[in-house]
């Protein structure tokens, strides 16, 4: 009915506006709106619409006026030449509106296989992935509900909808068929799932239109996730399990090097005590000395050991105050006095530095961990420095010593557990877990520890910690 009202308002536009008007332009006026309406309502109107502007070009537009016949014969060439123009016109015009229409369908059909596949590369396990990807078809796709089957397995995961649809005979059927399948019109759908050319299961989803090409490249894209998910799993427990060969290697050598020092010297002090009962008290008191520092340093060992256990199951609870950075100084340089002897320690803090939020006990283990590196590895005749000062919502607390320096590789490597620098190895005693310990501490207070050295002029380790009122 509208092709017909514009068919009848174009011919009362020209009969009555213009009456003068060439017949030429009124033939494709009639065209032009023929064309429109083709690509608006499809064939069967625009085909109508082309008899009824025939019809009315005939009768109102040809001569003679008024009836529905034509005097010149050239007009009859013209008239033949305007209707089949019109239709092959329209027939041209719908076949481009429904390739254009597919080309769109394709291009959306492909964003959504591209959103499902982003989703799919978010998911390294394999469990989660498999109860994840019904949920992502539905949706990627805007599905009403989707299903998968897997035939090792012999198990179904659901979307957690309505699933009446994909029962599970059909979802095996079409594994056996290895074949896309479409039913109820276009709305139940289901794929294979393959592994290359090898069909691994099958998935199924209602409720949303999709090409056979998509289906095919959604069940070729679900089988690459799940095994991609695998391998993955696979790396990260060789991964996990050569890490875990390498850190018994590594508490292997350290007990071998740190723990047999110790023994040895308390088991030949007692064999020498045992031998010698009749020796004079000095030499008895000696012994009993050498006896109780190796013990404290055994002791010391399985301390950092339970330490670093305790800090990595979060096992340890911060008691948070108010700390000056003064005074966190002079409880480390306290503890460390006898370790230090005589050696200078240059303390250079300014005046006015904010106070941080931290458990002065266990930020002053940080800082003795510190000033223990720089006594150990660097000569006894040079001072140590340490600085302090504001960073923003922070405070970074430096200790700078003139040691042999640590190369560029080993840096962000000397805070992991049980690692020691190559050179000073077995020049000292350790075991390679203090930094970690200090790094744990630190973070756990929601600061960094870094450190910064150049071969042959020493290091510089900071760590920063929150301004009190900064903290969460």
């Amino acid at each position: 009915m509208a092709a017909l009202a514009i068919v009848l308002g174009i011919t009362l536009f020209y009969r009555k506006a213009l009456p003068q008007v060439n017949q030429t332009t009124v033939g494709f006026s009639f065209l032009l709106a023929i064309l429109a309406v083709s690509t608006l309502w499809g064939m069967a109107v625009s085909a109508v619409m082309s008899v009824a502007a025939m019809l009315a070009y005939n009768f109102f537009f040809l001569p003679p006026i008024g009836t529905f016949t034509i005097a010149d014969r050239q007009n009859w060439v013209a008239l033949f030449a305007f209707l089949v123009t019109a239709i092959v016109g329209s027939q041209l015009s719908v076949r481009i509106r429904k390739e254009a229409d597919a080309a769109n369908q394709r291009r959306r059909e492909i964003e959504k296989l591209y959103v499902f596949s982003q989703k799919l590369l978010g998911e390294g396990n394999v469990i989660r992935l498999l109860n994840a990807i019904p949920r992502y078809l539905v949706a990627a796709f805007e599905g009403n509900s989707a299903r998968l089957f897997l035939t090792d397995k012999n198990e179904f995961y659901d979307s957690g909808l309505r699933i009446e649809p994909l029962e599970g005979e059909k979802m095996k059927a079409a594994f056996d068929r290895d074949e896309p399948i479409e039913e109820a019109e276009g709305q139940l759908h289901l794929g294979p799932i393959r592994l290359g050319v090898r069909p691994i299961g099958s998935f199924g989803i209602s409720g949303a239109p999709l090409s056979r090409q998509t289906l095919e490249a959604t069940g070729a894209l679900i089988g690459i996730s799940i095994e991609r998910a695998r391998a993955v799993e696979e790396l990260s427990k060789t991964e996990a399990d050569r890490q875990s060969e390498r850190l018994k290697a590594a508490l292997l050598d350290a007990i071998a090097h740190d723990f047999r020092t110790p023994l040895t010297s308390i088991k030949a002090s007692v064999t020498c005590l045992l031998s010698k009962r009749n020796e004079s008290s000095a030499q008895l008191d000696e012994l009993l000395t050498v006896i109780d520092e190796e013990s404290d340093r055994l002791n010391h060992l399985v301390e950092e050991a339970a330490e670093m256990a305790r800090l990595e199951a979060g096992e340890i609870e911060l008691q948070l105050r108010r700390v000056v950075i003064p005074e966190l100084v002079e409880a480390a340089l306290k503890r460390c006095r006898n370790a230090l002897g005589s050696r200078e320690v240059d303390v250079r803090i300014p005046s006015g530095l904010p106070a941080v939020r931290a458990d002065l006990n266990r930020a002053m283990q940080v800082l003795v961990q510190l000033l223990d590196n720089a006594n150990l590895y660097s000569p006894k005749d040079r001072p140590i420095v340490i600085t302090a000062e504001g960073n923003g919502d922070s405070v970074r607390t430096s200790v700078i010593d003139q040691g042999p320096g640590i190369e560029n590789s080993e840096q962000k490597m000397i805070f992991e557990k049980f690692y020691r620098g190559r050179a000073q190895q077995y020049l000292a005693r350790g075991t390679g877990m203090g930094l970690a310990i200090a790094r744990a501490i630190v973070e756990a207070h929601g600061g960094s520890i870094c450190v910064a050295s150049e071969l042959g002029h020493g290091s510089l380790f900071s760590f920063t910690l929150p301004v009190d009122g900064a903290a969460s």
